[in-house]
């Protein structure tokens, strides 16, 4: 194969059966290399599903040479069909450029990854995580799936769990927080009681482990506010450690101990339940063991 090679579906069926047919001079060993090395694009799309269903008007491109896959060294890609990507997001990155930083984000970074496959590749943002925040992201691979998860957000996200390493012995176990959030013309996000003072806000937390300085918890949101868990941290005298901009003292490993540890959605298009997770840092346990 000296180019690339552009089939089209006429009748139903799935992609190695299809692939088969228009490679029936090649072995079966062959057309399973060109799929598991990301060669295969179904309607622009990158697909390595031996069993992707594919319906008559699609197009299948097969590259000449397989992709190089430049972005997986810098952010580990927990999971990818046609439709997302979830990647497993480091400390310190933004999610999305600011006007001092272009380069260093997810979006950047895994836009470029898309282009490497495909001219006409793009990514699209669904939700974001703060910049010190470690952990479970999800892009959109076209705009059709941004929409569909934006827009039923709430509906297709059945857990957002995190973890988190906060200052002192936390009590009671376990609790519900709920606040409404407000932004100051500092940027700085603050809590309200009286309903309606800002947006409704819910966070509710387990005690997995404890000692007289720390607390290592299990977060998850009903609601997802810019810096909720921080705040919400705070609003319990129990913030964040490393997290100073709500009120920590101690920052021992030089980072917020704050990461995205599970995201279990319904696909929009498919409806199939689907969990992603991220182990948790081991500088969190160091941090719980005191050393």
């Amino acid at each position: 194969m000296k180019s690339n090679l552009k089939f089209n579906v006429t009748t139903e069926s799935t992609l190695l059966p299809f692939l088969l047919t228009c490679f029936d001079n090649k072995s079966r060993n062959y057309v399973k290399g060109i799929l598991s090395r990301g060669q295969v694009l179904v309607d622009g799309g990158r697909c390595t599903d031996y069993a992707r269903p594919l319906l008559p008007g699609q197009q299948i491109m097969v590259l000449h040479r397989a992709p190089a896959l430049s972005a997986k060294p810098d952010i580990p890609i927990i999971y990818e069909d046609d439709d997302m990507i979830v990647i497993d997001k480091p400390a310190g990155m933004l999610s999305i450029s600011t006007d001092q930083e272009h380069t260093n984000t997810a979006y950047y970074i895994m836009n470029d990854y898309m282009k490497s496959i495909a001219k006409s590749g793009r990514i699209f943002i669904v939700h974001r995580l703060d910049r010190e925040t470690s952990g479970v992201m999800l892009l959109a691979k076209n705009e059709r799936t941004k929409y569909a998860l934006q827009e039923r957000w709430e509906e297709l996200t059945l857990r957002r769990g995190y973890t988190a390493v906060v200052e002192g012995k936390v009590s009671p176990f376990e609790g519900k927080i709920t606040s409404w959030l407000k932004q100051t013309k500092t940027l700085l996000m603050y809590s309200s009681k009286e309903k309606g003072q800002g947006k409704l806000a819910i966070t509710k937390y387990c005690t997995l482990q404890s000692t007289d300085r720390h607390s290592l918890l299990d977060i998850s949101l009903e609601t997802g506010r810019k810096n909720q868990i921080r705040v919400h941290m705070k609003d319990i005298e129990h913030p964040i450690v490393g997290d100073k901009k709500y009120g920590a003292l101690t920052n021992p490993i030089d980072r917020i101990c704050l990461h995205a540890s599970v995201l279990r959605i319904k696909h929009p298009f498919t409806g199939e339940e689907l969990c992603f997770e991220s182990s948790v840092p081991s500088a969190f346990m160091k941090v719980m063991s005191g050393r």
